[in-house]
């Protein structure tokens, strides 16, 4: 990939070519069975002719061969659909679609993958599900496993990878099976930086060797680094098109004031907290282990720290380095082997995007629903309920089903609902890398008013910068360990720096 060198629009060859593309969806029918149960809970009756909205409408782009397009916006603003409507998963109600080339799309980390079979055995099913021959499968395993970097994981069942553990070994099968037009959506936000250096890297080999890659993601930086032209789409319709650092700039323009970035990074207060005597998460000596190849394969081992009220304390560290088996052990998801942990207060989870929504039922009915799992009363529900949807902004899809949202929208839903209910420990397992600029800001801001109802943060993040701002303290794990834990800025300091090492490492021996 060059951007210096390409061709005029006009010579080059079209690969995808959608004119006057147009797509809606019926709202206000409530007819399934689910539906009215949480009617008949909140006391309601729902009943009306379904009405139509148009998500997106009158779009129009060209896709050239050997570039790398970009598709940025806000929560919401129709990337998924695009790329559904791309990949031929949803068909268009008015205009037309042509891609020339067959379509792998990688929507959000590890969909389609079954969590009680093995990597190896997600592998050859994705890869069937996509038409490709077993042969095939079998000569590209051991490419697919050297670059997902999952060593002896890769056999054991996906119920204990981590999401980045996942979005890993999703992209890898993707871009090992020789797609012709690669659609990546939101599939690299929970990669650790190594990782996403890597897979830009296979991103601008698979453009010579295919037609053309399309990239969903947040991150105007990795956007600006890693594609050719970028597609700015705004409440379904495209914005503006063109060259990326030119895209961008427009597109930041158009946050509302107060949310406006100089910077392409968060700008936060450093967090000032008042931190107690009192330790409301204390684990000592905790140890987790799976079977791996018959043998024992410790997950955690050795893990003891205090967490005091008051605190806010990222968690960071390589995908695979046992973060998310801590939050899942902080939680009760999983109970530790060795050791103790104690826990003073009411813990409220919010691991990935959208976990626990049901998808056939609306934003509202999850809503209830999530309040009703987490023990809450149907009066606090109800009265918190006008407060988590003005927060997640989604006053117009909330009684949309939960299938038609993006991964952003359910993140925005999910952290909504979670801040709300005013935990005592409040724990974030990489629930903002598919958050939009504006968005994650609120939600940093909203997790730093929560420091005055909140005993303790715990955030997991691939973000140094909201490390180095939001957290009061950080913990850098590295194969079940604790490497360190103090200082933000030391932490991430000492993590990049081993970043970098390794990197210089692996290229003296290549």
């Amino acid at each position: 990939m060059c951007k210096d060198n390409m061709l005029p629009d006009q010579n080059r060859e079209v690969v995808v070519q959608a004119d006057n593309l147009g797509v809606c969806f019926p709202v206000g029918k409530r007819d399934d069975y689910k539906s009215k149960m949480i009617d008949l809970f909140k006391g309601k009756q729902v009943e009306g002719q379904a009405k139509y909205a148009w998500p997106m409408k009158h779009i129009d782009f060209q896709g050239y061969k050997g570039e790398v397009l970009g598709i940025i916006g806000s929560n919401g603003s129709g990337k998924t659909t695009l790329c559904k409507l791309i990949s031929g998963i949803l068909q268009p109600d008015e205009g037309s679609i042509h891609v020339a080339g067959k379509v792998t799309a990688l929507f959000s980390l590890g969909m389609g993958f079954k969590k009680e079979l093995t990597g190896r055995e997600n592998v050859y099913l994705n890869g069937m599900m996509l038409g490709i021959e077993k042969d095939k499968i079998t000569e590209y395993i051991d490419d697919i496993h050297q670059f997902s970097d999952l060593g002896n994981f890769l056999d054991q069942p996906m119920k204990y990878y981590s999401s980045g553990m996942k979005a890993r070994l999703g992209f890898s099968v993707a871009a090992h099976m020789e797609p012709e037009v690669l659609i990546l959506d939101e599939a690299l936000n929970t990669g650790d930086r190594e990782f996403s250096q890597k897979a830009a890297q296979k991103m601008r080999e698979l453009v010579q060797k295919a037609k053309m890659v399309i990239l969903v993601t947040h991150s105007l930086k990795y956007a600006k680094r890693n594609c050719d032209r970028l597609i700015w789409l705004d409440k379904g319709v495209i914005r503006g098109i063109g060259d990326p650092a030119e895209i961008i700039k427009q597109y930041k323009l158009s946050i509302p004031a107060r949310k406006r970035r100089k910077k392409e990074k968060l700008e936060l207060e450093k967090t000032v907290s008042r931190i107690q005597d009192q330790a409301i998460v204390k684990a000592d000596n905790v140890a987790v282990s799976f079977e791996l190849n018959k043998q024992p394969f410790w997950a955690l081992r050795n893990i003891s720290f205090e967490i005091k009220e008051g605190e806010v304390v990222g968690i960071i560290g390589h995908n695979g380095a046992g973060k998310s088996t801590l939050t899942k052990v902080l939680t009760g998801i999983l109970r530790p082997e060795e050791g103790t942990l104690q826990l003073n207060g009411e813990t409220t989870s919010l691991l990935s995007y959208g976990a626990g929504f049901n998808e056939q039922l609306t934003g509202t009915d999850n809503i209830y629903l999530n309040g009703m799992l987490l023990g809450i009363d149907q009066a606090k529900v109800e009265k918190d309920f006008p407060e988590i949807v003005q927060f997640s902004g989604l006053e117009k899809s909330i009684d949309k089903p939960v299938k038609n949202y993006s991964s952003g929208m359910k993140a925005r839903l999910g952290f909504s609902i979670a801040a709300t209910l005013q935990p005592d420990i409040f724990i974030i397992d990489e629930a903002l890398s598919t958050g939009d600029i504006a968005f994650q800001q609120k939600a940093s801001e909203r997790i730093q008013e929560m420091m005055e109802q909140a005993k303790a943060v715990i955030i997991v993040t691939h973000s140094m910068t909201l490390t180095k701002q939001l957290c009061t303290r950080a913990i850098w794990m590295e194969k079940g360990q604790i490497r360190f834990d103090g200082d933000p800025e030391q932490a991430v300091e000492f993590y990049q720096e081993s970043i970098k090492k390794k990197r210089e490492t692996v290229q003296n021996k290549g």
